[in-house]
């Protein structure tokens, strides 16, 4: 395709969605009416943020400019500095003074939480360590780590639930929590997820619903429902995730219903953060996470 034809494209398809964005008077009444507040998940970016156009220092500014209230941070844009309290200090004054909130931190890369050895479960523990630290030194409430782990379905829930409860302990002494988002393996199967919820029973210990992360096997394509997984994961939640890709000509997820979807959230009384992650390629980053506050703001007015 040349470049003339995919400008064209790309120009177009962005004003097809923004033909049926809310102006600015209905998204204050959704605003103004909706229990909910957005924040916006840094890897929304993170193609900027990989090619340099773009750094964690400066994604609480984005975050203002787009409209949106809180930031959920990713771990792989500021892996050297989760002791560098200089550095911190500095984030958690632009933050500040952007008048966004820290809401957590998602941590990928620090071990297997569940893994079958029990070293190597305490190994993960003390990984994370750093980054509870982190998180309370901002203002954040969690960190969001994976469930990651090997063996059968339930000693895979057993392992996954040893290595959470150590992390509520430390999470306890920073009163930081520790939520586990759906995020492939059997962490995407609701019923598993929930499951080690229970068997944790700790009051730091939560789930981060992700309305978009229901692929438990890439390979055979095993997939989880995704509605009856929010509804499962809703009751722990301490946190929400609105993925999105694609929008139709409507301005609407064309891959998820979002109003079934934010329903469910609505109805488990979840008055927390919803958080925004674009992760389509249709649209650039920007004008994909617009998309998606623009739609989310027409569905708050439906709750």
């Amino acid at each position: 395709m040349n470049t003339n034809r995919r400008t064209f494209i790309r120009t177009t398809t962005a004003a097809a969605v923004g033909t049926f964005l809310l102006s600015p008077a209905m998204a204050t009444v959704a605003a103004k009416k909706s229990s909910f507040k957005m924040s916006l998940a840094e890897w929304s970016f993170h193609r900027a943020l990989f090619a340099n156009e773009m750094s964690n220092l400066d994604f609480p500014r984005v975050t203002r400019e787009l409209g949106l209230e809180g930031v959920e941070y990713v771990n792989q844009f500021f892996k050297d500095k989760a002791k560098d309290e200089k550095y911190l200090a500095e984030l958690k004054k632009i933050a500040k003074n952007e008048g966004v909130k820290n809401v957590l931190i998602m941590c990928d890369g620090e071990g297997m939480v569940g893994h079958p050895e029990k070293a190597e479960r305490e190994k993960t523990v003390e990984n994370h360590k750093k980054w509870i630290d982190a998180a309370a030194f901002l203002g954040c409430h969690s960190i969001r780590v994976n469930a990651g782990s090997r063996g059968t379905y339930e000693e895979q829930q057993k392992l996954a639930a040893d290595g959470l409860r150590m992390l509520c302990e430390y999470g306890d002494t920073q009163k930081i929590n520790i939520i586990v988002e759906n995020h492939g393996g059997l962490s995407s199967n609701g019923e598993w997820l929930s499951g080690v919820m229970k068997m944790v029973d700790h009051k730091r210990v939560g789930t981060l619903p992700d309305f978009g992360n229901f692929t438990i096997n890439n390979q055979t394509r095993e997939t989880y429902d995704r509605y009856k997984g929010v509804e499962l994961l809703m009751p722990y939640a301490k946190g929400v995730s609105a993925k999105s890709h694609v929008f139709d000509k409507n301005g609407d997820e064309a891959e998820m219903d979002y109003y079934r979807l934010m329903k469910i959230v609505d109805e488990a009384g979840y008055k927390g953060f919803v958080g925004i992650e674009y992760e389509g390629s249709e649209l650039p980053e920007k004008e994909g996470v617009i998309a998606t506050k623009k739609l989310l703001e027409k569905v708050f007015l439906t709750l």
